[in-house]
């Protein structure tokens, strides 16, 4: 009998920083394109695990609930129609930092039209907590008291 596949998308991060869960919108244009190139980078970089957009728009129950548990959703989107944020938004999940790559000074235009410098703009505002919409508490602890992981200029460290 064939094993079935499991999804690994929602698991955590280390014990040391939060918690995070990343849903790129994943769209067709290279903006959304981007947000999916700038989500596995950041998976890999040990921000935050990538997460399946369209998983949570058929409402997965695991899915959702491991959004709700985690200390920061960050939802990327490449474009003002905010696809990614609406379908958090269907299932109840309310983002602790929304990335729009249009507003980071991208172009949207053709499935292929980006560069690693625009994959590294999108990941560098997701770390310097540029779509955060509340501090991100780890612990109890708020932005300057150590140990928060939180990207708000502090490099890590505050």
């Amino acid at each position: 009998m064939a094993q079935q596949p499991t999804c690994t998308c929602s698991s955590t991060t280390g014990p040391a920083g939060p918690i995070r869960i990343i849903f790129p919108c994943a769209g067709q244009a290279n903006t959304g394109q981007l947000t999916n190139l700038a989500a596995i980078q950041l998976t890999e970089e040990g921000y935050g695990n990538i997460a399946c957009v369209a998983l949570l728009a058929i409402g997965a129950e695991g899915l959702r609930a491991n959004a709700k548990k985690a200390d920061e959703v960050v939802i990327l989107d490449g474009c003002p129609m905010l696809c990614a944020k609406k379908i958090a938004a269907e299932q109840g999940i309310i983002p602790g930092q929304h990335i729009i790559v249009t507003e980071l000074g991208i172009v949207k235009a053709g499935s292929r039209d980006y560069t690693d410098a625009d994959i590294e703009i999108v990941v560098s505002a997701a770390w310097e907590g540029s779509g955060r919409t509340e501090k991100l508490e780890r612990n109890g602890k708020k932005p300057g008291q150590g140990g928060c992981g939180c990207g708000d200029s502090c490099g890590g460290s505050c």
